[in-house]
C-alpha cells in the first residue's frame, strides 16, 4: 500500500517538478547562448542573394526573407558569427565561368555589408570579431567552397587575389574532383562523370602550402578520404571540416571516420557538425531528423576526441534541416539540448564558437608575415567593389601616389586579372599604370589587382571585383 501511495504521489508531483525546472533550464540555456560568440562555419546564403541569371545581388538579407539566414533571424537565434561560402557548383573545364560564379557570391557579400553597415560587418582579422559582436553587428567571414576556378596557369595568383578579398577559409574541392584534388564523389564533373583517383595533385599541394603561408584555413568537408590524408600529411596549420557529420553514426561519404576525426584532433583542427538530416540519420528521408540527432553527433565527437574539436556547421540555405529547427532564428535550441545533456557553460561556449575561432586564430598567427615594412606608396583607381563596366572595356588604369624620396621597385609592378599576371605600361612622369587587353573581357565578374612596390618594402596591392555587362 505504501508503494502505491508513493507511486501516486510521484505521478502527481512530477508535472509540478518539471514546470519549475524546465523554465530554469531554458533560462540558463538562453543566458549562455545569447551571451556567447555563436559561430556557424558554413552557409550558402549568398546563393539566395544573387539573381540566378545575372549573378548580381538582388535580395537584401537585412530584411525578413524566406531564407534560412537573414539578419532579423540571426538576431532572434543569437547567431552572430558566420562563414559565408562562395559556392561554386563546378562548370567543368570552364575556368572563366567558375571564376565568375565564385566572384558573384563574394561580391554579394560585400554588397550585403554596404546595404547593412549598422548590423553587418566583414572581418579583416580575428581581432575584429569580438568588437563587431559587442557592437551588436553580425561578423561575416568570407569563404570559398570548391576550387574549380584554379588551374596551373592562374592558381597561385588567383589564390592571392582571393586572400586580398578577405577569404579566410577555402575548400579545395566540392563533391567532384578538380585540378587540386579528388572530391568526395571521386569523379570528375564532366558529362560522363569520369572516375578519379588519388588525393591532392601537385598543384593542390602547392596551393595548400601557399594557403598556410597566407593564413587561410583549408576546409576538408567535401574531400575524398585520400585527399583528406594528403592534406593532413602536407599542412602545417590546423584544418577545418566546416560542415560534416560522423561516419560511425551515419555512413555517408561526406562524413568523417573515427580515424579521420582522431587525425583532425591531433592536427588541432575542428569539425563543424552539419544540420542536414541526410548526414545525421540512416532513415532520411523516410523519417525526419531532430535536434537530438544532431547533438548525438556532437556527443560522439566529444567522447572520441574531446571538447576542443567540435562546433556548428549548419549548411543553412544549402540543405534541409531537422524538423524542430526551422531556420537560423532557432539556433538557440541547440544550446537547450546541450544543457539537457549536462554540458557545462564552459563546454557549451567552446561548441558554440570558441573552438572554431581558436582554429581561425591559430592559422592566422601561423601565417608568414612580411619581414619588410609596408610601403608608403598609395594606389588610386576609379573602380569600386562590384562596379559595372561596359562590355567593351579593354583597358584598366591606376595612378601611383608617392614622394620623391620613394624608389619604385620596377620588378614588383603588376596588374593581375583573374589570376593572370601582366606587366602594365608604366608612365614614369605621370606615375600611371595601364593595362591594355588585346581582346575585351567576357561578360560577368572579374577580379583585378594593381600591385606596386618600393625598394626595401613589401608591395602594395589594391584588389577589387568588377562586373562587365
Amino acid at each position: 500500500m505504501k508503494t502505491i501511495y508513493l507511486l501516486l504521489s510521484f505521478i502527481v508531483l512530477l508535472p509540478l517538478f518539471l514546470a519549475f525546472t524546465m523554465p530554469d533550464k531554458k533560462l540558463k540555456a538562453h543566458d549562455i547562448h545569447f551571451s556567447s560568440i555563436v559561430a556557424d562555419s558554413h552557409n550558402d546564403t549568398m546563393l539566395k542573394v544573387v539573381d540566378l541569371n545575372t549573378g548580381l545581388p538582388v535580395v537584401d538579407i537585412g530584411r525578413n526573407t524566406d531564407n534560412h539566414v537573414d539578419i532579423p533571424k540571426l538576431k532572434d537565434g543569437g547567431l552572430n558569427t558566420l562563414f559565408f561560402a562562395a559556392y561554386n557548383e563546378e562548370c567543368y573545364g570552364n575556368i572563366s565561368e567558375n571564376i565568375n560564379r565564385t566572384l558573384s557570391s563574394i561580391n554579394a557579400l560585400y554588397w550585403t555589408e554596404e546595404k547593412n553597415l549598422d548590423t553587418f560587418k566583414i572581418i579583416d582579422s580575428m581581432e575584429d570579431i569580438e568588437m563587431i559582436v559587442d557592437s551588436g553587428r553580425i561578423a561575416a567571414i568570407p569563404a570559398i567552397e570548391g576550387g574549380y576556378s584554379l588551374d596551373k596557369e592562374n592558381g597561385m595568383e588567383l589564390l592571392k587575389q582571393y586572400h586580398d578579398l578577405g577569404i579566410k577559409v577555402f575548400g579545395l574541392t566540392w563533391n567532384t574532383s578538380n585540378a587540386l584534388g579528388e572530391g568526395a564523389s571521386r569523379v570528375y564533373g564532366d558529362q560522363d562523370a569520369t572516375p578519379s583517383e588519388g588525393g591532392l595533385t601537385e598543384l593542390g599541394k602547392e596551393i595548400l602550402e601557399e594557403m598556410n603561408r597566407l593564413g587561410m584555413v583549408v576546409d576538408v568537408s567535401h574531400m575524398a578520404e585520400s585527399t583528406f590524408w594528403d592534406v593532413i600529411k602536407n599542412t602545417r596549420a590546423p584544418i577545418m571540416a566546416t560542415h560534416s557529420g560522423v561516419y560511425s553514426l551515419r555512413n555517408h561519404p561526406r562524413n568523417l571516420t573515427d580515424s579521420q576525426l582522431k587525425a583532425l584532433a591531433k592536427n588541432g583542427g575542428v569539425i563543424g557538425i552539419v544540420l542536414y538530416p541526410e548526414f545525421l540519420i540512416d532513415k532520411y528521408p523516410d523519417e525526419p531528423a531532430y535536434i537530438k540527432d544532431y547533438v548525438d553527433h556532437i556527443d560522439y565527437v566529444v567522447n572520441l576526441i574531446g571538447i576542443d574539436h567540435v562546433g556548428i556547421g549548419s549548411d543553412f540555405d544549402g540543405a534541409t534541416l531537422p524538423i524542430d529547427l526551422k531556420d537560423s532564428s532557432q539556433t538557440y535550441r541547440i544550446t537547450e539540448e546541450l544543457i539537457d545533456r549536462g554540458y557545462s557553460r564552459r563546454e557549451i561556449r567552446k561548441i558554440l564558437g570558441g573552438n572554431i575561432l581558436r582554429v581561425l586564430g591559430e592559422v592566422e598567427r601561423m601565417a608568414e608575415q612580411y619581414d619588410k615594412p609596408r610601403s608608403r606608396i598609395k594606389i588610386h583607381h576609379s573602380y569600386d567593389m562590384g562596379d559595372r563596366l561596359s562590355i567593351d572595356t579593354s583597358s584598366f588604369i591606376a595612378i601611383i601616389e608617392k614622394t620623391s624620396a620613394i624608389n619604385i621597385d620596377y620588378n614588383s609592378i603588376k596588374i593581375i586579372l583573374d589570376g593572370i599576371s601582366y606587366v602594365p605600361e608604366y608612365d614614369i612622369k605621370k606615375l600611371t599604370l595601364r593595362l591594355q587587353l588585346e581582346e575585351p573581357l567576357q561578360a560577368g565578374f572579374h577580379v583585378l589587382t594593381f600591385q606596386v612596390g618600393e625598394v626595401g618594402f613589401a608591395p602594395v596591392r589594391e584588389t577589387i571585383i568588377v562586373y562587365l555587362e
